[in-house]
């Protein structure tokens, strides 16, 4: 296995693609590392496919440098797709064979034939959930079995990334956590960069997100450090009982930006926007307990959604 020096497999500086009146990539800068699952997010239109396009070489970049595990993306075509295995958002097979001969007729572009050959079609069977129905016609497949095989076809010769295009827009519930438990599985093989637009699972699977929007990169970074929020901790604090004593003392803090309030149904909650996380840890709970007449129902930092920082940052935010 080819092992990048800095462990990065992905590498793009300055990347950009025009078409006659339209820029669908401004200057994309992205780095994507050794055995992550990094989910590409954006709206339809941002240049997600665009982007995926540059890096397998089917597309010429305006300017800027792709580069996979250092070969670069345009002269090195050769040398990249030897590396990488690669699902279309929308896959094809002859549906006549069965899931076992297209996995045995891809493979043979890559190993012998023989009983190593059937031994790995056999095992990545399994890896994907479809050793049961491996010799049944393609014709008879759910969407979920279509895109489980199409994962299969792209992991056949071992490759040491995986682009995945949309693997679960047009899933079911079960169908789409069948694929991202099959990605959860491939981490330990490879590297896995797919483009998606639903959130939900990103959220689920994903170590390191990032969010085009316009043809422009406005956010990179590891899942957990989005959903901490796209600026200072917010604590949340649901109150009853007596709050004004309990608030001005809260709001004469120092590191208290801001305090919003919000009365539901006979008690409050507080949304407390810090600077300084170990002062409020230390001082926003005992100063809401300093008096007996208030009761603290709730406490604790608020945890966000993807969907909450993607819309943020889409409508105009920006991740700091």
């Amino acid at each position: 296995m080819t092992e990048p020096a800095d462990g990065i497999v992905i590498r793009t500086r300055g990347l950009k693609k025009s078409y006659p009146g339209a820029e669908a990539l401004k200057g994309l800068d992205l780095e994507v590392r050794r055995n992550s699952i990094f989910g590409f997010l954006g709206p339809n239109g941002a240049g997600k496919t665009t982007t995926i396009k540059l890096l397998l070489g089917l597309a010429r970049p305006t300017a800027g440098t792709a580069t996979l595990f250092g070969f670069d993306c345009e002269r090195d075509t050769l040398e990249v797709r030897r590396r990488i295995g690669y699902l279309a958002q929308d896959p094809r097979y002859y549906d006549y064979m069965s899931a076992r001969e297209t996995l045995r007729f891809t493979a043979r572009f890559f190993f012998s034939p023989g009983p190593d050959l059937e031994r790995h079609v056999e095992e990545t069977l399994g890896l994907v959930g479809l050793a049961a129905k491996a010799d049944r016609p393609i014709a008879g497949f759910s969407g979920g079995e279509r895109q489980r095989l199409g994962i299969a076809q792209a992991q056949i010769s071992k490759p040491e990334l995986l682009i995945l295009d949309e693997p679960a827009a047009s899933l079911d519930p079960m169908g789409r956590r069948d694929v991202l438990e099959i990605m959860a599985r491939l981490r330990e093989f490879t590297t896995i960069f797919y483009s998606t637009h639903i959130l939900e699972d990103v959220q689920r699977v994903s170590d390191t997100v990032a969010i085009l929007n316009h043809g422009e990169l406005i956010a990179k970074a590891p899942i957990r450090e989005l959903l901490a929020g796209s600026g200072h901790t917010t604590y949340v604090v649901r109150l009853s009982g007596a709050t004004d004593a309990a608030r001005r003392r809260v709001a004469g803090f120092p590191w208290a930006i801001s305090l919003e309030e919000t009365r539901l149904d006979g008690e409050v909650e507080w949304h407390v926007v810090v600077s300084d996380d170990q002062a409020a840890e230390a001082e926003l709970l005992r100063a809401v307990l300093a008096d007996d007449q208030t009761k603290v129902k709730k406490f604790g930092r608020r945890r966000y959604q993807l969907e909450d920082v993607f819309m943020h940052l889409i409508e105009g935010g920006r991740q700091r």
